[in-house]
């Protein structure tokens, strides 16, 4: 059994992004380094909208990571940075991580939006746009010695 979340943020303004990038990546390693991590991937859309996909082995793993170090610290910026937010999580059987569709399928039908000050129209209308292909993914993968 596996626990999947997938976030989907769209940061507002050129003036977050060099802070959004830099908090993503210490982010990504806190993961990596996390007891219950499994796997993740990470991805860069147009219009400066990034996905998030990991698993772990059970939601209490997620949330202990979640409430932690790094992406405890970033979480409340995020409000101001972002014009576009959602969030959703689901168990599965098998750790492995889903496609991109299956994750957007899931965010429209499943997710639920995350506040934010500024929202876009987007936000305002509950419209999450699907993700595409992208040449900037980043594969995560748990530490060696976690």
């Amino acid at each position: 059994m596996a626990f999947i979340s997938i976030t989907r943020l769209r940061v507002r303004s050129f003036l977050y992004l060099p802070q959004f990038l830099w908090q993503a990546s210490k982010s990504s390693r806190q993961a990596e380094r996390s007891p219950g991590f499994l796997g993740g991937r990470l991805m860069r859309n147009p219009k400066n909208t990034f996905w998030t996909m990991t698993a772990w082995t059970d939601d209490a793993a997620m949330s202990a990571y979640r409430i932690a170090g790094a992406h405890s610290t970033v979480m409340p910026k995020l409000r101001s940075w972002c014009d576009e937010a959602s969030v959703t999580h689901w168990n599965q059987e098998s750790p492995e991580l889903p496609s991109w569709q299956e994750a957007h399928r899931r965010m429209v039908g499943e997710g639920r939006l995350s506040k934010v000050n500024h929202p876009s129209p987007n936000q305002v209308l509950s419209q999450i746009p699907a993700p595409t292909a992208s040449p900037v993914e980043q594969v995560l993968k748990p530490a060696e010695n976690h």
